[in-house]
């Protein structure tokens, strides 16, 4: 039988580049749209690193870089062109990573609930881990658009937890960039960075308190993570 040792404890997952490698897709749709405009596409070797600022980063870079103006490269537009092609292929080549599936399956079976925290709209989100079947790992999917702020900000994560009836005080936050460090570090909580994600940044610049180079060795981070606060908790008395 498995230690529910996690009971009362919430992990708060970033989306893109952390559950689940996107860059094909998304950098698909942008080829498509430059190809429309008569522009020429960007490499998808090495184009993972455009990802981290979300959509509209990514179409002003892709744009920009192949000579557009700046006032059509941030067009609405655009934007809409672009959200209408991205619905069309989300899930075409986009995959979760090695051993999340499997970790998640341990994580949830130890006692933890597991919430998804993204710069990602909800809709796309709920869209992409529903073709993936990964929506039934989460009790909740956590998108800008459902929080007073969207990360780095402290709301977006601390409203996430609370959402899934979680203690920001018991939680972890997971994820591969700086905007998942700085809502961990404004909100007091705990950050494994993920090595392997979309970041212009080295993840080990980025300030997380444990570095994993693959997903199975969350369980490890975890638990080193979790021994301090309980030492630290031992410590103090409570």
């Amino acid at each position: 039988m498995t230690d529910r040792d996690l009971e009362g404890w919430t992990l708060a997952f970033d989306l893109d580049g952390t559950l689940v490698e996107t860059h094909e897709d998304l950098v698909g749709t942008l080829n498509r749209l430059l190809v429309r405009h008569g522009l020429p596409v960007v490499p998808m070797e090495g184009a993972a690193s455009l990802i981290g600022g979300g959509a509209r980063a990514l179409l002003q870079h892709g744009f920009e870089r192949a000579g557009a103006s700046v006032e059509d490269a941030r067009s609405p537009e655009l934007f809409d062109a672009f959200i209408a092609d991205y619905v069309e292929h989300i899930a075409d080549r986009s995959r979760p990573f090695d051993g999340v599936v499997e970790t998640l399956e341990r994580l949830a079976a130890r006692g933890a609930v597991l919430v998804v925290v993204t710069n990602k709209r909800s809709d796309l989100s709920e869209l992409l881990l529903e073709r993936l079947d990964l929506t039934r790992h989460f009790a909740a999917i956590v998108g800008p658009d459902r929080v007073s702020e969207r990360k780095p900000s402290a709301a977006h994560l601390i409203e996430a937890i609370r959402k899934v009836g979680g203690d920001p005080a018991r939680a972890v936050m997971v994820g591969d960039a700086a905007p998942d460090v700085g809502s961990a570090r404004a909100a007091d909580i705990p950050c494994i960075v993920v090595t392997y994600g979309y970041t212009p940044v080295p993840a080990e610049d980025l300030g997380g308190d444990v570095l994993i180079d693959v997903f199975e060795d969350l369980d490890e981070a975890l638990d080193g993570l979790l021994s301090d606060f309980y030492v630290l908790r031992a410590l103090q008395g409570v």
